[in-house]
């Protein structure tokens, strides 16, 4: 079991405690199917109302599908194609969404399931390690963005095993999301004969940052209406009352899901239908209908994970019941997770990255954040934190601005360190605006992204301005007005020091700017200064 103590240091500082504008960016959405499953019937339609979603963070995205296809020993190995979206540098709001197609071995109600979970996950999960899997991505592998992983059915030991398969390697996985998990012949919910294939167990990992889980159990013969099943460690939603939507319980659960997406009344996945009546009889009062529901506990549905409100009435479970308590990163400590089998810390991971102080400040003043971090397989190793502002929420585009680095050191894979920092922005540097924050680590060639929820708005400097350079031109007196971008400088004369009147006000583009004296020759002398207008 790993250790309880997350190791701490920390840089006192006098906090502002407001309320601070909230925003996700950047990360990986990956959906996958069941047993006869496909990713047309349902996936590519919840897929694609993603971009739609009322918070997602920017205008466009990347699309891709990872699927099989069979080598010229007939052996099955991924592949991927770019259906939809933009290029991954090209997407502002840094989002990818992957739809995981493996019908050819997923089985059929009349070719039964040849290939167990166990055997078809470490395919998709060597493609999310891989650097050159997708070469749109230059270099990167998926792994380095957070990742959101959505499973129904089958679908759902799938998305385990991927997210214990990732753990070997040290990586973390933000969200796991599991739809009516349904392992064949595994934990006693599957009436087929033990002859059939036995899948991965449906598990949260000790590498898991928050799991949910909605489920149904409406047994039937053999099968054909599926129960799903309770999962250890995730916040559980029981969906009691399924009328409607399609004729089978265990398809409505990711049709209910579907409904946390495309809010709109009526809403389709092109297979079944959620009416006005679905909206009243699926989702509770908390849950607005699906708005307070499902994928608002994603990353891009900034859910508070950390409630301990019950969406779906008392007893009924906390939305922090799913958040990681082997650490205490804000849920309190418990024993939530299933132990990883191996681990050998390759990835560096940042789990958690926070603003601490107030959302507007000026630039050059001092700003706290937080990270809580895990690499390596022992303290003997070193990784490197960067800090950046971003225009967009793309980290992999090139724009933006370095602002903090540190080496920090190994944590060894039983332990989480957690880092409190100040950093002041450069004002020869950094212009001021509304940025997003994030976050990268790296060591041994492997490195992960992470924004912080909060944005930051920077206001121009209050260093004093000054003036330089004066030269007298035809009775004209001319000079350099110089201070940092965005500053609004008032130039003031004197005839005595004692009594300053305005004489002009500009708002400098740039660290320079020039002013011109055209009454200068009324005077027979005159002193200036330079102040911020207030």
């Amino acid at each position: 079991m790993p250790s309880r103590y997350v190791t701490s240091v920390f840089i006192p500082l006098a906090l502002l405690c407001l309320p601070l504008p909230r925003l996700r960016a950047a990360g990986v959405t990956l959906i996958t199917h069941g047993f006869s499953g496909n990713v047309t019937d349902w996936i590519i339609p919840m897929a694609q109302k993603i971009p739609a979603y009322y918070r997602f963070p920017g205008t466009n995205f990347s699309c891709y599908e990872i699927y099989f296809i069979q080598d010229g020993q007939g052996n099955y190995v991924p592949t991927q194609s770019r259906i939809g979206g933009v290029l991954p540098t090209n997407a502002e709001s840094g989002e990818i969404i992957v739809k995981f197609d493996w019908s050819q071995l997923a089985g059929s109600v009349f070719g039964g399931a040849p290939y167990s979970t166990t055997d078809v996950a470490p395919a998709f999960a060597s493609a999310l390690l891989s650097t050159n899997f997708i070469p749109e991505l230059g270099g990167r592998a998926l792994v380095e963005l957070p990742l959101h992983l959505i499973g129904h059915s089958r679908g759902g030991s799938m998305m385990c095993e991927i997210t214990r398969l990732l753990g070997a390697q040290g990586v973390w996985v933000d969200h796991l999301t599991t739809l009516d998990p349904h392992p064949l012949n595994n934990d006693g919910f599957d009436d087929r004969p033990t002859t059939f294939t036995v899948d991965g167990p449906a598990r949260v990992y000790a590498n898991v940052l928050f799991a949910d889980n909605y489920y149904q159990q409406n047994s039937s013969f053999f099968g054909i209406d599926p129960s799903g099943e309770l999962l250890a460690g995730a916040y559980n939603r029981y969906l009691s009352n399924l009328s409607g939507g399609y004729s089978q319980s265990h398809s409505d659960v990711h049709l209910w899901y579907h409904g946390t997406i495309d809010l709109v009344t009526p809403a389709t996945d092109t297979q079944a239908n959620i009416t006005a009546t679905e909206r009243q009889l699926w989702w509770t009062t908390y849950e607005s209908g699906g708005v307070d529901a499902g994928f608002y506990w994603s990353l891009i549905g900034h859910g508070n994970r950390l409630s301990n409100d019950e969406p779906a009435g008392a007893g009924a479970g906390q939305a922090r019941d799913g958040y990681n308590k082997v650490w205490d990163f804000g849920a309190g400590l418990a024993s939530n997770r299933q132990p990883l089998p191996a681990n050998n810390g390759t990835w560096p991971n940042l789990i958690q990255f926070n603003l601490l102080t107030t959302n507007t400040l000026t630039v050059g003043a001092t700003n706290l954040m937080k990270f809580y971090y895990q690499y390596g397989p022992d303290t003997n190793t070193t990784a490197k934190v960067q800090v950046f502002l971003d225009n967009d929420l793309d980290p992999i585009n090139g724009d933006v601005d370095e602002v903090y680095q540190q080496t920090v050191p190994g944590t060894g894979t039983n332990v989480v360190n957690v880092i409190t920092f100040e950093w002041a922005s450069n004002p020869t540097t950094v212009v001021p605006g509304t940025y997003a924050i994030y976050a990268r680590i790296s060591a041994g060639g492997k490195g992960r992204y992470l924004y912080a929820p909060e944005i930051l708005t920077l206001t121009p400097s209050l260093m004093p301005p000054l003036l330089t350079s004066p030269a007298n031109y035809n009775g004209q007196v001319q000079f350099a007005v110089n201070g940092f971008t965005g500053q609004k400088v008032i130039v003031q004369a004197s005839t005595n020091l004692a009594a300053w009147d305005s004489i002009g006000t500009n708002t400098l583009a740039g660290r320079t700017g020039s002013f011109v004296d055209v009454q200068a020759a009324n005077y027979a002398r005159r002193f200036y200064r330079a102040v911020l207008a207030p």
